[in-house]
């Protein structure tokens, strides 16, 4: 080989090696990776979506006024940007009449969470199809089939998947996941227990024969406050209502109207003898605040407080911060060999990326991430390492205490679970020691899943929806009268009558309607 050769290979080598820098340099700087795996945001634990380029901010409208956090801020937030490449920019609703007016009107956001009106937007002119988005963007994205087969509409498409759902199955396989705090709950003051004696409180009667040595010693003292939302689901448990008073109830295969069901009279006509003792004020019924009740537990007026699983351990945390000295405890989950807890949800709320939406792509892989493990303990639990740690048993370890509303609200744990699960919610519930933790352990034991119930629902402006509408509303200024009869005849007189209109509206054509969709939607849990 001649020396002039030689002279051109070398020069040829030396264009290599130096393009070869080049490119090393380049994609050091973070050029020249557009596109590879380690930057889409698709699978979580990747590098975060958001490097080298600014996050993409959508707009998000969450259906709910009491919603306790109004901005994307603070660790968890911060952290689920870092993962996705995604900001949101939140509004609150202000009632429950705004997201309606929106979808009237056209002017929807980008992304819409939503349990009031999952069935409107789940359509095609408002929402895109999750099922086409994930085809075309995320086709590594895999939902179960039945929570697909749940939300799939009569188009053949779903629009959303709701949080909070579980079936009875996976709360079986995980033996440290509680449920939720949407669980009913009443606490009573220790202090006055013991200046009494500390009677039992095994039973119904037990309860309220302590209620009433409650009114004649401490005369000026509210007996039982109860929270707007909450006054009714203790009390229906107790008394054997398999549900909620605008719900339904199965016996052998067949659904009927909870209004119906015979425990329902039991139920009126207990909390009508609770109203007739004084025991609960007639202004609870008419509430419109629902810190009212708060309001009189913590300050030192009330003596028993009806919400959820956590209203002892909340209380005796307000009441500890606001320099008190009495603290709450949980009545048993279970007050009667009647209780009964039926689990018919389908989960909470949902996710909407709506027609408006300025980037479908993004949204997508944003909830595809929160779909993940990694994105769902991050959402429900925080930062792992700061907020928690695993246990090797199988749940978090958290470094807080989960009913500091004030701590779990300023750093967004919880409440971004745009996409969840009720295995990973009911972990946040283990917490061993605290009370909530005991009663839902308590309610494990007795609460009965029936999700097929869950799919009756009306479509938005159909008859049945129409229909169903009238009864509710007219259950929903009929019962006031049940609860505040002057006599336990006249609270059966105005039951039947409540019956009698239901029926005029025509209740048994909605019951045939809910029996006929209730046979073809049960076998998907088959």
């Amino acid at each position: 080989m001649n020396r002039l050769v030689l002279k051109r290979l070398y020069s040829s080598l030396v264009v290599v090696l130096v393009l070869a820098l080049l490119s090393a340099c380049s994609k050091s700087n973070g050029g020249g990776n557009q596109g590879t795996p380690e930057a889409s945001p698709s699978a979580a634990g990747s590098e975060p979506a958001s490097h080298g380029k600014d996050p993409v901010e959508l707009s998000l409208f969450i259906d709910a006024p009491w919603y306790p956090v109004k901005e994307w801020k603070g660790p968890v937030a911060d952290k689920i940007t870092e993962k996705t490449g995604v900001k949101l920019k939140v509004t609150i609703a202000t009632d429950d009449k705004q997201l309606p007016l929106m979808i009237a009107s056209g002017d929807l956001p980008d992304l819409v969470f939503t349990y009031a009106n999952v069935d409107r937007l789940s359509d095609s002119k408002l929402s895109y199809p999750w099922n086409e988005l994930i085809a075309n963007y995320a086709p590594d994205f895999k939902i179960d089939k039945t929570r697909i087969a749940i939300h799939t509409m009569d188009d053949g498409n779903f629009y959303t998947v709701r949080n909070a759902f579980a079936t009875q199955e996976e709360m079986a396989q995980n033996k440290y996941s509680l449920g939720n705090d949407g669980n009913p709950g009443i606490a009573v003051r220790e202090d006055i227990l013991k200046e009494l004696g500390n009677p039992p409180l095994r039973t119904l009667d037990d309860f309220v024969k302590v209620l009433g040595r409650v009114k004649e010693k401490y005369p000026d003292m509210i007996p039982l406050t109860m929270d707007k939302d909450w006054m009714e689901q203790y009390f229906l448990q107790q008394s054997g209502v398999e549900g909620l008073l605008d719900g339904w109830y199965e016996r052998d295969g067949k659904v009927d109207y909870v209004l119906r069901q015979p425990e329902t009279l039991e139920y009126f006509k207990f909390m009508n003898s609770l109203y007739r003792s004084g025991f609960i004020l007639a202004e609870n019924f008419a509430y419109t605040n629902d810190q009212i009740d708060d309001q009189y537990a913590t300050s030192g007026k009330a003596f028993a407080h009806s919400h959820t699983v956590s209203v002892a351990d909340s209380d005796n945390i307000k009441v500890k911060n606001n320099g008190g000295s009495f603290t709450f405890k949980l009545l048993p989950s279970a007050l009667s060999d009647k209780t009964v807890s039926v689990s018919s949800g389908l989960g909470f709320a949902g996710t909407f990326i709506t027609k408006n939406n300025k980037d479908p792509e993004a949204s997508i892989k944003f909830i595809q991430y929160l779909a993940s493990e990694e994105g769902k303990k991050l959402t429900m639990f925080g930062v792992e390492g700061v907020h928690w740690t695993w246990n090797d048993e199988g749940y978090p370890n958290l470094k807080y205490d989960p009913s500091d509303s004030d701590f779990v609200n300023g750093n967004g744990i919880k409440w971004w679970y745009l996409y969840n699960d009720g295995v990973t919610e009911g972990m946040l519930s283990y917490v061993p020691g605290t009370q909530k933790t005991q009663a839902l352990m308590e309610r494990k034991a007795f609460t009965v899943y029936k999700p097929a119930l869950g799919l009756i629902q009306t479509q938005p402006d159909s008859p049945e929806k129409t229909l169903k509408t009238k009864i509710d509303e007219m259950v929903k200024n009929e019962k006031v009268k049940i609860y505040l009869a002057k006599s336990e005849e006249e609270a059966v007189a105005n039951y039947n009558n409540m019956l009698k209109n239901a029926e005029k509206l025509g209740l048994q054509k909605l019951v045939d309607w809910a029996n006929e969709t209730y046979q073809k939607k049960k076998d998907l849990f088959q």
